[in-house]
């Protein structure tokens, strides 16, 4: 049985309030500004997913951010997991990402995690991403008892949680 149902169409644009930002699916096409983003917050980054997910390695290569993203791409396509990349409108930056993952621990039907760039930490932006992650899993997505990652349940406990057979 799939974590989704067969029908569900995933959303492929998602504006945040103000109109400046949008949520997309990443592509592999995107490491030129991700690989920047995603290293440029490698410390704080770590720290959050690090001891979780072992993710970004402090030597991470260019070349290994772009398998990573054509993963994430290819996933994307098979509903097997989602990545949304958090960009300005004209797509020059990578600001972000949200994670949309299957569980991995019981408990929850859908596992969401989510960061924006050091520059964004506590500003408007990220004010903004933080209302409507939970706003928009729960107008456009199946979940009915969704696992906010950091945010509900702290890593720490979720690693505590024990893993879906």
């Amino acid at each position: 049985m799939s974590w989704l149902p067969d029908e569900f169409v995933h959303p492929v644009h998602v504006p945040l309030p103000g109109g400046a930002h949008h949520l997309r699916p990443i592509r592999e096409a995107d490491t030129a500004l991700d690989y920047p983003a995603v290293m440029g917050s490698r410390e704080r980054l770590w720290d959050i997913f690090g001891p979780a997910w072992g993710w970004p390695r402090e030597t991470m290569t260019r070349e290994e951010d772009r398998v990573d993203l054509l993963r994430h791409e290819q996933e994307i396509a098979a509903h097997q997991s989602f990545n949304y990349v958090l960009l300005d409108t004209p797509e020059t930056a990578v600001l972000g990402c949200v994670y949309i993952d299957p569980p991995e621990r019981v408990g929850a039907d859908g596992e969401i995690a989510w960061w924006v760039v050091d520059d964004l930490v506590g500003g408007e932006v990220e004010r903004a991403l933080d209302a409507l992650v939970p706003r928009w899993i729960a107008a456009d997505w199946p979940f009915r008892q969704p696992r906010y990652l950091g945010r509900d349940i702290s890593w720490q406990d979720w690693l505590a949680r024990p893993e879906h057979a």
